[in-house]
């Protein structure tokens, strides 16, 4: 079992930034890829980025590229997602989720363990 707790999120305007965390316990972390993903209101929950369990491959959503970085610190047993340039678009309710792979993965039901959630708001 993997248990995944995210934290970070808030109210920003848009344009500002906001770091996101997610805290694993259970396993050992650096044997399962990471993602981020996020379900707006009436929306189904979608692919923000992910990262393999040593950090080197990552991958992003097309309207992330740029704005957005994944990253890890095995050592802490942490993951984070870095937002700039932030838009009222990206409002949503974010999670991590872990799955035991060395690939990178994108799809939603590939993904076996998953946090609560934290809320992103963007206000225009």
């Amino acid at each position: 079992q993997v248990q995944l707790v995210e934290s970070g999120g808030g109210l920003v305007q848009a344009g500002g930034s906001l770091r996101l965390s997610c805290a694993a316990s259970g396993r050992t972390f650096s044997n399962y890829a990471m993602g981020w993903f996020r379900q707006a209101p009436g929306k189904e929950r979608e692919f923000v980025a992910a990262i393999s369990g040593t950090g080197a491959s990552t991958s992003y959503t097309d309207s992330v590229k740029g704005r957005f970085t994944i990253s890890r610190d095995n050592a802490k047993n942490t993951l984070y997602l870095q937002m700039n340039s932030l838009k009222p678009e990206d409002t949503a309710v974010y999670y991590c989720a872990a799955v035991y792979t060395r690939l990178v993965l994108t799809t939603r039901g590939a993904y076996d363990y998953w946090g609560q959630g934290t809320q992103v708001t963007v206000s225009s």
